[in-house]
């Protein structure tokens, strides 16, 4: 996972960066300084220096201007948790070029800057923002708003945000922040309720580096309390004292408050109670909720961006007509735009921030009093989000989509439901319920959840942003009334859905007793959900790309459990005549949504035969997406089937267990090693260890001794066979793969394509959708070519390649132009063009090889070879009707 995240600081996939290396000079003893020219952006100046804490720790600096001398308001910018300031070098040459003079720095134990992590430490890093604003109190671009205190203002996402809070609430020279993603008290989000966050706390730690790259006695308490599996005071009170809201009485400037939904780290209740807290030291205070997060998603970067821009040129330059936007904005996904995977975002808002509570709506839940398992261990773990996954493909905004992700098993758990909504139910907040907690242990350690229940009862669920409320119940032997705070959401319920609370006793995110124990739960007053915005509707903004692509082998091992666990209703009887064949698709049609005369997919069929390696093509926009996400039972077809070896595709289909994907962006947990991210993606299907086949997989391959290094550590092309082998696991039958070769350089694309064709070989499966036109020729045997949701073409790749026109006509020495020209007039042929290996002729209606050659000779070209010529790329626009 990169807690660096693509959020404020460029809003983009970090990279690290090494700075230029330059003359030194050492200024009145505060440091050495390096200046750095910036070729790439001339019409900004930047200088790189190192500047002496005072301490023995250097921090890594850049300073950003443009334009003509002239004093301007300053801005500093925090990067992520895991980054450095390279991080946020665009944003900051944005701001440059917007009139900013902007500080960019690498924190504590990042980048280039030495000493240890300390969490944002009061006397460590926050202390380093001080000295900061000293130094740009003296440049004399900079202006002030009296001596020695520059008119400054902060941003920065995660890490970078909590900084930018803090130094408002110890330094009283900031004079207005616009934090993002961010924590207001770091032990409410890694200890929420008192349980133990350990998968974000184990990501944080490993993300760093190390524990021995934190300030001790933050590595004592982690190791403590991830022993114990059990936060103590001592640990709150280290978090509580380098949180923001330590200080939250002191921060009183305008603050912008960028949250996102799809957080499974820091909720949207970490902002709230920013936003409380600092509201009432008078200060203007604007939330905003976008569809992003740590769990990943859109982080609508340009729209982010340019709000924290108009934000500063209000507060910063005074422009009193700068536009700040609303009191609170909200990002709602309202299904697929015009092309595959493409989610439109719509922004509903308000001029006052309704809190969490909102307008209060009375749901009754029903059912008996429940008795369940907290297992020997707290093992099997159910799953909600799955941290470490975020940034890669994000399971949260799946929710959005009405794609469920999530598990509970059976015997762990208790559930109440609500009665049929009728009449759409738009929840923006904090959910409430009350229950009666008993227990055969002491404490009791809950999972509370609240399900969107679709007409396919529990196989239809979603949890909205994958989010659950922990909480520890003490002294539950006597049994004792808890009211339960649901995470904050932003959901609609549609006409005809249920909710269902949940109330689970384990969480693959969590630490849980080890010790068994059996809890009872019954209800104790109705659930209270709040309904602010509920009927407010903004203009749909521009169709935003977010992902639901890098789904990885996540989603996969998710359908997998499903597979094991859950049964739906029965499903079309099997076909015993395709038995032994891999794919059928008859039919298949799927509308977009709410409308009832727009496809995404429509009357497709085609069929895929054992030992194939298929290659799905076509434009954006010509379904094929859709099509893999039908296949995989992710979305229900509106018309026609998929026959997979026989059976019916439907959610959850047991045939599903012969077929393994991979989609473009999996993502791993990077602490671990290659083998174990294996291990444990196939300990969460629930299948026997025997079943998983790895050593197979991992031959075919080629991982070698990479398996046993940790994922950080591994290139692309290695991350990219990594999710390959994690797709053979079991050696499905039929393999997915979704442009398995981005971001591969060529000898890693060779080796990818010698990967499938091994797979193949044995008699399996492949099915490969990729706009690399040159490898699906080499690699496919067989083609399916999609345009406008249709099938265009379907066959193996000679036939379809080896029906052009076009001749290549082999020379032994280059023709000149004139004798081309003079080739281009003869009888039959309709053009003729030089080529690095001769000329390229195309025949007309009455041309023929024979004729041409005949024609050749007679001018006296130089002919060594003559043969048809059409790649797939010419064949390919000639079928979608594109020009080449």
């Amino acid at each position: 996972m990169n807690l660096r995240l693509p959020g404020l600081g460029g809003l983009r996939r970090p990279r690290r960066l090494m700075a230029a290396a330059a003359a030194v000079v050492v200024i009145a003893g505060a440091g050495t300084w390096t200046a750095v020219a910036d070729d790439d952006a001339p019409s900004v100046r930047r200088a790189d220096r190192v500047v002496d804490m005072g301490d023995g720790v250097r921090i890594d600096t850049s300073y950003f201007t443009s334009g003509t001398s002239g004093r301007r308001p300053a801005v500093l910018l925090g990067h992520g948790f895991g980054g450095s300031k390279n991080d946020v070098r665009q944003q900051a040459e944005d701001l440059a070029r917007d009139g900013y003079a902007v500080l960019t720095w690498s924190a504590r134990g990042f980048g280039r800057s030495t000493g240890k992590i300390g969490l944002n430490d009061p006397k460590g890093e926050v202390a380093d923002v001080s000295k900061l604003l000293d130094w740009l109190a003296k440049q004399p671009q900079v202006e002030l708003d009296k001596a020695g205190d520059p008119r400054v203002g902060m941003a920065g996402g995660s890490y970078g945000g909590a900084i930018a809070l803090l130094a408002a609430g110890y330094d009283d020279r900031v004079d207005a922040i616009a934090p993002a993603i961010t924590y207001w008290n770091l032990a409410d989000a890694l200890f929420p309720n008192g349980v133990f966050k350990k998968l974000w706390a184990g990501i944080f730690v490993n993300t760093g580096g190390g524990c021995g790259r934190f300030e001790k006695q933050i590595c004592a308490m982690y190791d403590r309390v991830a022993e114990s599996g059990t936060p103590d005071a001592q640990a709150r009170a280290m978090l509580e004292e380098r949180s923001p809201s330590a200080v939250g009485d002191r921060i009183k400037v305008p603050t912008l408050l960028v949250q996102g939904q799809s957080d499974s780290l820091f909720p949207l209740d970490q902002a709230d109670a920013a936003a409380k807290a600092i509201r009432a030291n008078g200060a203007p205070v604007d939330v905003d909720w976008i569809a992003g997060g740590h769990d990943g998603g859109d982080m609508e970067t340009g729209r982010i961006q340019e709000r924290v821009r108009s934000w500063f040129d209000r507060y910063l330059k005074d422009d009193k007509s700068a536009d700040t936007g609303s009191a609170f904005r909200v990002t709602r996904t309202l299904g697929t735009g015009t092309g595959d995977g493409e989610p439109r975002l719509s922004g509903v808002s308000a001029d006052k921030y309704p809190g969490l509570e909102g307008d209060q709506r009375s749901i009754a839940l029903t059912g008996r009093e429940q008795s369940f398992a907290n297992p020997a261990g707290a093992n099997p773990p159910a799953v909600s989000a799955l941290p470490g996954l975020g940034n890669a493909g994000g399971l949260a905004q799946l929710s959005s989509l009405g794609v469920g992700v999530s598990l509970d098993f059976p015997g762990q758990y208790a559930a109440f439901e609500s009665a049929l909504v009728r009449d759409d139910l738009q929840i923006t907040g904090s959910p409430k319920v009350t229950v009666h907690v008993k227990a055969t242990s002491d404490d009791a350690v809950l999972f509370a959840k609240l399900y969107d229940v679709g007409p396919g009862g529990a196989t239809g669920q979603v949890l909205p942003s994958q989010l659950i409320e922990p909480l520890r119940v003490e002294g539950a032997k006597a049994g004792k009334d808890v009211t339960i705070t649901l995470p904050a959401i932003d959901h609609e319920i549609d006409d005809g859905h249920r909710l269902r609370l949940v109330l689970a006793s384990t969480d693959l995110g969590y630490a849980s007793p080890t010790a068994p124990a059996t809890y009872t739960v019954s209800l104790k007053g109705d659930l209270k959900v709040p309904t602010a915005l509920g009927d407010t509707n903004a203009p749909p903004s521009l169709p935003a790309w977010v992902w639901w692509l890098p789904l990885a082998g996540a989603l996969v091992a998710l359908a997998l459990v499903v597979t094991g666990r859950r049964r739906t209703a029965a499903p079309a009887a099997p076909d015993p005549a395709l038995a032994e064949v891999p794919l059928q698709i008859t039919d298949l049609s799927k509308r977009y949504a709410k409308s009832a005369d727009r496809y995404a997919v429509k009357d497709l069929s085609f069929r895929v035969e054992k030992g194939q390696v298929l290659g799905l093509l076509g434009p954006n926009g010509a379904g094929k997406t859709t099509t893999l996400r039908m296949l995989m039972g992710l979305i229900k077809p509106d018309g026609g089937e998929i026959r997979v070896f026989g059976h019916a595709i439907a959610p959850g289909a047991p045939v599903l267990s012969r077929v393994g994907a991979f989609v473009e962006g999996a993502g791993f947990l990077p602490h671990l090693s290659g083998r174990e991210n294996l291990e444990l993606y196939w300990r969460a299907t629930g299948r026997p260890p025997e079943d998983a086949h790895m050593d197979e997989a991992l031959q075919i391959a080629g991982l070698g001794d990479a398996l046993a290094r940790a994922v950080r550590t591994y290139s692309q092309g290695m991350r990219q066979r990594l999710a390959i082998a994690q797709a053979m696991l079991g050696l499905p039958d039929l393999l997915i793969l979704d442009e398995p070769t981005n971001g591969l350089d060529p000898p890693q694309i060779r080796e990818m394509r010698e990967v499938m064709i091994r797979y193949a070989a044995a008699g399996r499966t492949v099915i490969v959708s990729s706009h690399l036109l040159a490898e699906v020729e080499q690699t496919c045997t067989h083609l399916v070519v999609m345009d406008h949701g249709q099938l265009v073409q379907a066959g193996p790749v000679e036939d379809i390649v080896g029906s052009g026109d076009t001749l290549l006509v082999g020379t032994a020495t280059p023709v000149d132009e004139p004798v081309v020209e003079k080739v281009a007039a003869l009888p039959g042929v309709a053009s003729a063009v030089r080529a690095d290996e001769g000329l390229l002729v195309q025949l007309d209606a009455d041309g023929t090889p024979q004729r041409l050659v005949a024609e050749l000779v007679r001018l006296d070209v130089p002919v060594q070879s003559v043969g048809p010529h059409r790649r797939l790329e010419d064949a390919f626009l000639t079928l979608i009707g594109a020009e080449a």
